[in-house]
C-alpha cells in the first residue's frame, strides 16, 4: 500500500476505536431525548408511526451506536424550547445558522435542503430581491428557521409575517388568499401540495431562492447544550458510519 492509503486506513481504523470505546464507556448513561416536528417528508406521523428520510436516519445512527431512546413529535416551537433549554435532548431536522451556532452541539448534516418564497400561481408575485417581500403577507412557522431568518431581516410578525404551528395550514393560506407569500423547504412545500391532490408545478409559483438558510448544507441532528461531549461524538461518529457504509446513501434514494 501506497502511504496515502495507509494513512486513510489508519484513520479509519482509529475512529471506529474511537467509536467503540465510546459505546462500550456508555457514554449515553443519561437517558436522550428526541424530539421533532411534523414536516413531511422529513419528519412525518404516518398511521400513529414517526416516518420520514430525516427520521429514517435517526433511527439508522441510534441503530449504529447501539443506543435506545424514542422519538416525540411536537409543534416546532416547543421542540426548540427543549433544545435550548433541557440537557441531553437531540433535535432534528434543524437548520445551522450563524445564530443558532452556539445554541446547540451539532452532529451532521441528515438531509439536504432548498428553500424560496412562494407564491400562489392564482396569484403570483415577482420578487427581485428579499427586500420586495416587505410588501406583502407571508406565512411561516413559529419559531422555525425561515420565520427566524425574515425576523432577523426585520420582518415583523403580525405585519409582514403571519406566524402557525402547521406547515400545511400554511399551505392553505396561501391557496385561499389569506397570505401572498409562503417561506418553506422545497420538497416540504411539494409534498403538502400533492397531499391535498394539488400538482405544485400548476400552483406554487417558486418567486425568490433564499440561499442564506441552505449555506450549512440543510436539515442536521443537533444536541442540546447540556448534553456530555462524548455522546455527541458517538452520535457525530454514527452518522459518519453510517454515510460510508452505504445505509445514508439508501434512505436518501427512498425518498427522494
Amino acid at each position: 500500500m501506497t502511504p496515502p492509503v495507509l494513512r486513510r486506513l489508519a484513520r479509519r481504523v482509529l475512529d471506529h476505536a474511537v467509536w467503540l470505546c465510546l459505546s462500550v464507556l456508555g457514554v449515553h448513561a443519561d437517558p436522550i431525548r428526541i424530539v421533532t416536528e411534523e414536516l413531511p417528508p422529513y419528519n412525518m406521523t404516518r398511521d400513529g408511526q414517526l416516518t420520514g428520510m430525516s427520521t429514517e436516519v435517526v433511527q439508522a445512527v441510534l441503530k449504529e451506536v447501539n443506543v435506545q431512546a424514542s422519538i416525540q413529535s411536537m409543534p416546532w416551537a416547543r421542540a426548540y424550547d427543549l433544545a435550548l433549554h433541557d440537557p441531553d435532548v437531540l433535535i432534528y431536522s434543524i437548520t445551522r445558522t450563524a445564530e443558532r451556532e452556539h445554541l446547540f452541539k451539532w452532529v451532521g448534516t441528515i438531509a439536504s435542503s432548498r428553500w424560496y418564497i412562494y407564491s400562489s400561481s392564482a396569484h403570483p408575485v415577482s420578487l427581485m430581491d428579499l427586500n420586495d417581500a416587505r410588501d406583502w403577507q407571508t406565512a411561516t412557522v413559529n419559531e422555525d428557521v425561515g420565520e427566524q431568518y425574515l425576523m432577523s431581516q426585520k420582518f415583523v410578525l403580525g405585519q409582514q409575517l403571519q406566524s402557525s404551528n402547521r406547515y400545511e395550514l400554511n399551505y392553505q393560506k396561501l391557496q385561499t388568499g389569506h397570505v401572498d407569500l409562503w417561506i418553506s423547504d422545497e420538497l416540504n412545500a411539494d409534498y403538502l401540495a400533492r397531499q391535498v391532490g394539488d400538482d405544485p408545478d400548476r400552483t406554487l409559483v417558486q418567486s425568490l431562492r433564499v440561499p442564506a438558510l441552505e449555506e450549512a448544507g440543510g436539515f442536521n441532528m443537533a444536541f442540546s447544550t447540556g448534553t456530555a461531549d462524548a455522546t455527541v461524538q458517538l452520535f457525530q461518529q454514527g452518522l459518519k458510519a453510517i454515510r460510508e457504509n452505504g445505509t445514508y446513501d439508501a434512505i436518501a434514494r427512498k425518498w427522494n
